[in-house]
């Protein structure tokens, strides 16, 4: 019969954090980038949702 045993892996700690980091930086973009846009279609497209998260765009 054949056992299986579990390894153990050695993740550094940059293929840890890096999405973890990207998305914190993508997550900010999007707040601050899309939440002062100051082009009318950018805004109105998410005028409501902003309002809704209490996020103040006006």
């Amino acid at each position: 019969m054949l056992a299986l045993t579990p390894r153990l892996i050695n993740v550094s700690a940059l293929t840890r954090d890096l999405p973890a980091a990207a998305l914190l930086l993508f997550g900010a973009v999007m707040l601050y980038g899309v939440g002062f846009a100051r082009t009318d279609a950018v805004h109105n497209a998410a005028h409501d949702t902003r309002h809704a998260t209490g996020f103040p765009c006006h």
